[in-house]
């Protein structure tokens, strides 16, 4: 049933007329990377000490949960490379991507959800489900009920960065995405030996090419100003470019291109990845 799952979301990202630039009819995504998590993965009560107990864990979302099936949208070449070029505000084709491909992505988690329940399970999307809200944590800052990078984490998926996004194996520039359902499925494995294994800056001291790449001034040496960057985010930059790029959510990005980490776990130091 792995097997069938992963095909079907990589069938799905491929079909589907929703993941195509409307002026191009190339895609937002390349083929994706799918993990599986249990659902009564230690780690799902841990968060609730890390990030907060307002983060719900798979059960709290679906009764009888058993997996939390998570998913990596890989944003293509030819826009990361367009976002490359940029310095203060994102490039049209990254915005794009974040607001229609963001859409897609929700089309992406209705689909998987429904072609369970069509087998006879039930699932449900988290960001999608009843109760889901963002709000200000006092330990964490910009939060939410359900996120989809430390689903992602426990799936294998991959390990946080300074910028607190996640570098998987095909790199930091993508989308996440997960269903829970109550079909018992095998976990993938977490390889890294830390949950900041990826990131150049926590292996081992170097890179720090974020820092430099954030116009907003919300990375530094300490880490990640969540306040500062959803200002810029969702502040200046649609102020700036969204009715110019025709979209109400820009994003950024510029943190997650021209970096080591844009499309793979950079070595570092000469040494192998695992």
């Amino acid at each position: 049933m792995v097997g069938m799952i992963s095909a079907e979301i990589r069938r799905f990202v491929g079909e589907s007329l929703d993941n195509r630039f409307p002026d191009s009819g190339e895609p937002y995504f390349d083929e994706p990377l799918v993990g599986f998590a249990a659902a009564d993965d230690p780690l799902f009560a841990e968060y609730k000490r890390i990030i907060g107990d307002f983060h719900r864990a798979p059960g709290e979302i679906l009764d009888g949960a058993a997996t939390v099936i998570c998913w990596v949208l890989p944003v293509t070449r030819a826009t990361r490379e367009s976002n490359r070029k940029e310095s203060l505000w994102p490039s049209r084709q990254w915005a794009l991507t974040r607001n229609n491909g963001e859409g897609f992505n929700s089309a992406l988690r209705r689909h998987l959800a429904a072609w369970l329940q069509e087998r006879g399970h039930r699932a449900v999307a988290p960001q999608l489900a009843e109760g889901w809200r963002q709000l200000d944590a006092p330990a964490v800052g910009v939060a939410s009920t359900w996120s989809e990078r430390h689903a992602a984490y426990a799936a294998g998926l991959g390990t946080f960065s300074l910028n607190d996004a996640l570098i998987t194996p095909r790199g930091i520039a993508h989308r996440l995405g997960s269903v829970i359902t109550d079909l018992p499925l095998p976990p993938t494995p977490r390889t890294s030996p830390d949950h900041r294994h990826n990131c150049l800056w926590y292996r081992e001291g170097s890179c720090g090419a974020c820092i430099g790449r954030c116009p907003a001034g919300a990375l530094s040496r300490q880490g990640h100003d969540k306040a500062r960057c959803r200002d810029y985010v969702y502040g200046a930059v649609p102020a700036a470019v969204g009715e110019r790029y025709g979209v109400a959510q820009t994003g950024c990005g510029l943190c997650q291109t021209r970096v080591p980490c844009e499309t793979q776990v950079p070595a570092g130091r000469g040494r192998a990845t695992p």
